[in-house]
């Protein structure tokens, strides 16, 4: 089994379409889905979205409360909480105790909670904050859940990356960061792990009917800004000095379409292993051209054996492989 080629279907969507127009025609009625995450920005639009399909949704949060509060605000009391704080092992291995415990399948999995551009902080046995929540902490918790995603086959798993990977491949000789901290390489290196996490889970996971995708929502104020200055956000331009979002920056309903598409487009069927962008498979980059740093997938982030070293090293470090 290999991964599909990384190149555009044509998909009929692009940069405008919402999460609720992808999903438009699509019955999920009897469909089980957790979103990390799924509680703000991003994520409560994917779950609304998958409500609006009609999805039966879990949303694990390390402030179970206070996602309460936010999908109750929106309308969606029916959608699960659940305690997570994937910087924890053991809080992501009780999660996932606890709800194979119930007996039901997961059909969709999105790994969509982050942080980004953090200081530098320590978790788990000494690692990098940004690499163990955005990576490890979803690593986990995909193979913690497997017998639930391989129980009937079909199942899709969609772990959020980002434009971000652009900024560093897998630092292979320090990705803990030890020899000094960078927060931007250190997302970069983080957003790229999560790339390589979908190429190898695809993998492995295919033969039992499991597939894996990487998307890049694209840009779109939310809350993963809370680290960033707003001085830095102005000097990006990802704002003006009034406060004027970018208008090259998508809402997040628009954000949260590549996702819902990854998780449920016909399309995909028989596909996996690939890095999405605008509910489409994205194009290799091309080096020094001019979209080079905008758009498209660069090598690293897709490479197979870069992958494969990605999961032997992460599965060393959390003791968790349910492949081995």
């Amino acid at each position: 089994m290999t991964n599909t080629a990384q190149h555009s279907l044509h998909s009929g969507f692009g940069p405008g379409s919402t999460a609720a127009e992808v999903l438009d025609g699509i019955d999920l009625a009897g469909r089980t889905a957790i979103v990390t995450g799924g509680y703000s920005g991003l994520g409560i639009e994917t779950v609304d979205a998958l409500v609006g399909a009609g999805a039966r949704v879990t949303v694990p949060a390390r402030r179970p409360d206070v996602a309460r509060a936010a999908l109750d605000a929106r309308g969606l009391g029916a959608v699960a909480v659940e305690e997570l704080d994937l910087a924890d092992l053991a809080s992501v291995r009780a999660f996932a105790d606890r709800f194979l415990a119930t007996g039901r399948s997961v059909d969709i999995l999105i790994n969509n909670a982050a942080i980004m551009a953090a200081p530098e902080a320590r978790v788990g046995d000494g690692w990098e904050s940004q690499f163990a929540t955005n990576h490890l902490g979803h690593y986990a918790l995909t193979n913690l859940l497997w017998p639930a995603l391989a129980a009937h086959g079909g199942a899709r798993v969609v772990a959020l990356s980002s434009t971000g990977h652009k900024l560093s491949g897998i630092r292979f000789d320090d990705p803990q960061f030890r020899a000094g901290y960078d927060k931007w390489v250190a997302y970069g290196q983080a957003k790229t792990a999560n790339s390589l996490f979908a190429v190898q889970l695809d993998l492995l996971g295919a033969p039992q009917g499991v597939r894996a995708f990487a998307v890049h929502p694209g840009g779109i104020m939310t809350d993963l800004q809370r680290h960033l200055p707003r001085a830095e956000m102005v000097a990006s331009g990802w704002i003006t000095e009034d406060g004027v979002v970018n208008p090259r920056f998508k809402s997040p309903a628009q954000g949260a379409a590549t996702s819902t598409w990854a998780a449920t487009s016909p399309l995909l069927a028989g596909r996996g292993g690939v890095y999405c962008e605008d509910c489409d498979i994205a194009e290799a980059t091309v080096p020094d051209g001019p979209d080079a740093r905008v758009s498209g997938v660069n090598a690293h982030a897709i490479d197979p054996d870069a992958a494969a070293w990605l999961w032997a090293y992460s599965a060393r470090l959390t003791g968790i492989n349910a492949f081995a």
